[in-house]
């Protein structure tokens, strides 16, 4: 009998952490490795890196989880220390995004413990060196696959988001990065805050409870005000020899120097080409951006992620349109009230929208309370629509509750959204996506008269306007709609990208 294929999944935070970090790739991940166990013929071990570190320092080591839940404690595993912080916006711009030798060292070292794998699968690179794509000098044989969840190779700050207000077109050779975040945090505070956190995690003080808010945060900000006297004087000793120009004297500003971010981008693509069998792009925008930032095509492959919610799709069916004889319409939208999500957006197209319009549109929010500037204007809007529902957030076990008489969703995204897990989740349920043209969702109604251009008030009102005037054949929308990949088919498929014999095969019978 053969062994099991041994494949390794990493990603910056462990799949069952207690704080729920890392949005729709953990839930991702979690599944993929429950549809591994379901199987029985691959055997899985994971890593998560760039979260845990000691309050006193100390060289990168790796270690098998000690903290959290027990499930699957044998085989999660974290690297402590590493030279690369996670997310990637607290080591923005750090060289070690992209080589630390401490840290590669480590993965080596654990790599060689823990071994050997058919397949290294990085959900992520973040937490990790980039450098460690680079293992196959060490184990040819091992498969090294990449999925782009997000576009960290070429952006730091993860998603083409400049300065939290617009899409990033064009880096400007990377002077663009250097001013990019609105918000940059003190590595050495992100490192201690890390560090306690870590240390109550091993004393079996789990976040969430009451005794780690207490004990976290009181031991936070003792901490702080040490780091922030050891920095103030420091800074006083800088400015000491720091001699300032008299008043009226000109003195030369320099450009940003962008050529950091622009080596960055460069080297990580190269690192990618020279060493991934395959780069899984999560929907065909994402594998264009790929390809355009210099992903080699023959790498690159669109590969929609298995959801549990595709089995929704079975269960349910088209739902007749419209469904009310009083002539309105009920939207959803569903998330988070985020700029780049397109909330405010859609706020502010629903407030210049005509009042014949909007008076005859339902609205349903379903998303994390906002500020109170934001909730204001958003109930504002109540006497301007026919009818105005809101929950404050909600979970999987709602969504065929809140969903159950939705006409249209709304995924109205500024960036370049992958493909956003709410878009999944409703058009499992047979309900129809009106969508920016950024990013993956509007693939899955393939649907040129559901989609209007990103940001563009007129071109959402035009849509809206089709969409009650009946302009829209929703018969052909879902002949032409994709089916949402279930984590068994989704599974299958990865294997064929494991195993590079079956890979080849398949690639002579397309030729």
């Amino acid at each position: 009998m053969s062994r099991p294929m041994r494949v390794l999944y990493y990603n910056w935070v462990d799949y069952l952490d207690d704080e729920k970090r890392g949005g729709g790739v953990t839930v991702y991940q979690r599944n993929l490795i429950a549809e591994a166990d379901r199987r029985g013929d691959v055997e899985t071990v994971f890593l998560s890196s760039g979260i845990s570190y000691d309050l006193r320092g100390g060289a990168p080591r790796w270690e098998r989880m000690r903290h959290g839940t027990d499930q699957d404690r044998a085989r999660r595993y974290e690297i402590v220390n590493s030279g690369t912080l996670s997310p990637s916006h607290h080591s923005y711009g750090d060289p070690a995004q992209v080589a630390h030798a401490a840290t590669e060292a480590v993965f080596h070292e654990f790599l060689e413990a823990t071994g050997p794998y058919d397949v290294v699968h990085f959900n992520n690179l973040e937490g990790l060196p980039a450098s460690v794509l680079g293992l196959k000098a060490r184990w040819p044989d091992t498969r090294v696959v990449l999925s782009l969840h997000n576009y960290y190779p070429f952006c730091p700050q993860v998603n083409f988001w400049h300065q939290e207000r617009e899409t990033c077109g064009d880096y400007d050779e990377g002077r663009k990065c250097v001013h990019c975040l609105t918000h940059r945090r003190d590595t050495r505070l992100v490192r201690l805050a890390n560090g306690l956190s870590y240390r109550l995690k091993r004393l079996g003080v789990r976040p969430g409870s009451r005794a780690f808010d207490v004990l976290f945060s009181g031991a936070l900000r003792i901490g702080v005000r040490a780091a922030r006297g050891v920095a103030g004087v420091k800074a006083l000793g800088r400015r000491s020899r720091t001699r300032r120009a008299a008043p009226g004297q000109l003195t030369r500003i320099s450009a940003p120097d962008g050529a950091p971010f622009a080596a960055r981008r460069a080297e990580m693509v190269s690192l990618i080409n020279r060493n991934c069998d395959a780069v899984l792009c999560v929907s065909d925008a994402v594998r264009k951006l790929a390809v355009a930032h210099g992903v080699t095509p023959e790498i690159a492959r669109t590969s929609y992620i298995g959801s549990r919610e595709a089995g929704a799709f079975a269960r349910t069916e088209p739902r007749p349109f419209p469904r009310r004889d009083d002539g309105t319409l009920r939207l959803a939208y569903l998330g988070y009230m985020r700029r780049d999500k397109g909330f405010y957006f859609l706020l502010k197209a629903l407030e210049e929208m005509p009042a014949e319009m909007a008076g005859r549109l339902r609205l349903e929010v379903a998303a994390r309370r906002g500020d109170r500037e934001t909730m204001d204007r958003l109930s504002d809007l109540a006497p301007h629509l026919a009818e105005l529902t809101y929950a404050d957030g909600y979970s999987h076990d709602d969504l065929d509750r809140l969903l159950a008489e939705v006409d249209v969703g709304l995924i109205p995204v500024l960036w370049h959204d992958n493909l956003p897990q709410v878009a999944i989740e409703m058009h499992a349920r047979h309900i129809p996506l009106l969508c920016a043209d950024m990013g993956g969702a509007q693939e899955l109604g393939n649907c040129p008269e559901m989609v209007f251009k990103a940001g563009d008030v007129a071109a959402f009102h035009d849509r809206i306007a089709a969409l009650l005037d009946g302009r829209v054949d929703m018969q052909a929308y879902w002949q032409g709609a994709m089916q949402p990949v279930d984590m068994s088919t989704h599974f299958e498929a990865l294997l064929g990208c494991y195993d590079a014999d079956a890979e080849a095969a398949s690639a002579r019978a397309a030729q």
